[in-house]
């Protein structure tokens, strides 16, 4: 009998994997953990049904989410990741011998253990040295926190169960307390195209507008994850990511990509018309 992974984008539309066989299921306090083993993706991590991460186009999602702002600004040093279980955002930053801390903030201490076991593709970089990893509310975590990173990450599921107060006001300013002079934060802002991820990404945006001196939108092609149209925020206290860019820095680095190079950084910005309309709405 055939076994199929079904997400149901919404109440019309639903999008299937073929499933070869289940390697891990359990219950963890906050959500249900499920990773398959398919053939056209590789091994992949459901959370509460939702697509979270595969094998096959993980690097989209951990090339976007980490090298925007590491080509933006090379000196940083201390980098807080909130969410990212999977292991495939630190992954990314430890390649960067420039950093000295990466703090990793996770709620959910069984996506951790479950991702080292099995998703070794993105795990594979947590026992580096300068990785500290603390299972506990990402929101309380930076709560108080003054001038403590260059760089906090935001990789966090939607804006329900556990990630929802990721998505507020409170836990953004508090973001923008933590953050050093030159600080960035790289948000996870869901997608234009569905109504209710374009409700989220609005509010998300909105937000960070009025909190950070300068915050920007920028896209990157995901095909596992709905629509395949997603996005991130840039927000900082005075660096432009497209200014600020220093080309030449960041391509000495030989650093290898399968997705992110210099020349996509900037068109990353350059977003279309109806998403524009979207973010500018009264």
């Amino acid at each position: 009998m055939e076994m199929w992974y079904t997400e149901v984008h919404t109440d019309e539309v639903k999008w299937s994997i073929k499933v070869n066989k289940t390697i891990y299921t359990d219950q963890s306090v906050f959500q249900k953990i499920d990773i398959f083993e398919t053939n056209e993706f590789g091994k992949v991590m459901t959370l509460d049904g939702l697509m979270m991460v595969n094998e096959k186009d993980e690097f989209i999602y951990h090339d976007m989410i980490v090298h925007v702002s590491m080509a933006t600004n090379p000196n940083i040093k201390r980098v807080l990741v909130i969410g990212g279980g999977d292991g495939g955002t630190v992954r990314e930053l430890t390649r960067y011998e420039t950093i000295e801390k990466i703090d990793m903030v996770e709620i959910d201490e069984l996506v951790v253990k479950a991702s080292i076991k099995y998703l070794d593709y993105t795990a594979n970089k947590l026992s580096d040295e300068r990785v500290n990893l603390f299972y506990e509310d990402g929101i309380e975590f930076v709560k108080g926190l003054k001038n403590e990173y260059d760089l906090i990450i935001v990789d966090s599921t939607d804006p329900i169960g556990p990630g929802e107060g990721l998505f507020t006001t409170e836990f953004y300013t508090n973001c923008f307390n933590a953050l050093s002079g030159d600080g960035i934060l790289v948000n996870q802002k869901e997608s234009p195209y569905y109504a209710h991820n374009a409700r989220e990404m609005k509010r998300s945006h909105d937000k960070l507008k009025e909190i950070f001196p300068l915050h920007m939108t920028y896209q990157y092609h995901m095909p596992s994850y709905p629509s395949g149209h997603w996005l991130f925020g840039f927000s900082s206290k005075g660096l432009n990511p497209i200014e600020d860019l220093n080309k030449d820095a960041w391509n000495a680095l030989g650093l290898k990509t399968k997705y992110y190079n210099t020349d996509l950084h900037v068109g990353a910005f350059m977003i279309p018309n109806y998403v524009k309309e979207l973010l500018n709405e009264k």
